[in-house]
């Protein structure tokens, strides 16, 4: 057992599930997770949360998903500690016990029939929180404010002139820069309660199916337009390629699928005025993606990293980086296709 594992049985206790078996999940890249089979034959997940998020995040968590649980949008529920508590603060950090939910998660999608099948979950779940009231316990400041990203990243390149992968890096920033200052306007957008990060990996689809079953990971939920959210959705969804290869590229077909979908379903709380912005939503947030990828790349700080294919965390988000410039790339060349109708 390693010692990771280790502190997570140790904080298993926590939760009354003493000599469970653990079986590590690697599919995310943010928070440590293990499946978690009890003696009793009960089965959940564990995870031990990214220390970015704090503790304060899991009334955020527990308050949104009761009201989806309502309107009967499935997510993973907190598993309250044998305290009552929503999570267990240990010296190792913050370990929380979820319900468990059978189905399947993949990393890349290239069915128009998956991603239909997406986009109508999530026009479910902005649905179920249309007018919802809630004040965040935990927020971060400015995750998808783009000009910020953009000024961070010319910072890191005044910053880190002595890294060893300067030299690479610098032709992808100055490129991601000058794209930067021709993003097309998104408009002013009414904020909304959002997920925060509908890439492909966090929607479960029903075992052999194309039908999405559940949304997971709901650390980063906050307000924000729906441009942001959907424009994260559909880089990730409609680019078959994935984050990690460099000719990444919008697939039209899957566009329209995810877009014609959402829009029929969320049309009873979407506005004109947000259904506009969803492809320079989806610009934007390709292009701020890889604004963030190209400076974690110097400044190998911030992202998860694929250590079975890549040599660092920097190689790794220099390829994201070029590889997200990319997709905004194809999806500026494809703007007159892009427009979303009603």
């Amino acid at each position: 057992m390693s010692a990771s594992g280790s502190a997570a049985e140790t904080a298993l206790a926590a939760f009354g599930m003493q000599g469970a078996a653990l079986t590590p999940i690697t599919v995310g890249l943010i928070n440590q997770t293990w499946q978690v089979d009890t003696a009793e034959g009960g089965r959940f997940v564990l995870q031990r949360v990214n220390p970015i998020f704090t503790p304060a995040v899991h009334q955020d968590i527990a308050a949104i998903t009761a009201r989806l649980a309502e309107r009967g949008v499935l997510t993973p529920r907190l598993v309250p500690t044998a305290a009552g508590a929503l999570c267990a603060e240990t010296a190792d950090g913050v370990y929380r016990v979820l319900t468990y939910i059978d189905g399947e998660v993949v990393s890349e999608v290239h069915s128009e029939a998956r991603v239909a099948s997406m986009a109508a979950l999530v026009a479910h779940f902005h649905r179920a929180l249309d007018g919802f009231e809630h004040r965040f316990a935990f927020t971060r400041p400015g995750p998808h404010d783009t000009p910020r990203h953009l000024a961070f990243l010319a910072a890191t390149l005044r910053d880190c002139e002595t890294h060893p992968r300067f030299a690479d890096v610098l032709p992808v920033a100055r490129a991601i820069l000058e794209h930067g200052a021709q993003l097309p306007p998104l408009g002013p957008l009414p904020t909304r309660i959002i997920h925060g990060d509908l890439k492909v990996t966090n929607l479960m689809f029903v075992r052999g199916s194309a039908e999405a079953l559940a949304i997971l990971d709901l650390d980063t939920m906050a307000h924000d337009t729906l441009a942001a959210e959907m424009g994260d959705a559909l880089r990730s969804w409609c680019n078959p390629l994935g984050e990690s290869d460099p000719r990444a590229e919008l697939d039209l077909g899957l566009y329209r699928a995810a877009t014609g979908a959402y829009v029929e379903a969320a049309e009873d709380v979407l506005t004109a005025a947000e259904r506009r912005a969803l492809p320079a939503g989806l610009e934007t947030i390709a292009l701020e993606l890889s604004a963030r990828f190209c400076a974690d790349a110097l400044r190998e700080s911030y992202f998860g990293w694929d250590s079975a294919r890549f040599g660092s965390r920097g190689e790794h988000n220099l390829v994201r980086a070029r590889s997200q410039l990319s997709l905004a790339a194809s999806v500026r060349r494809q703007r007159g296709a892009l427009v979303v109708e009603d």
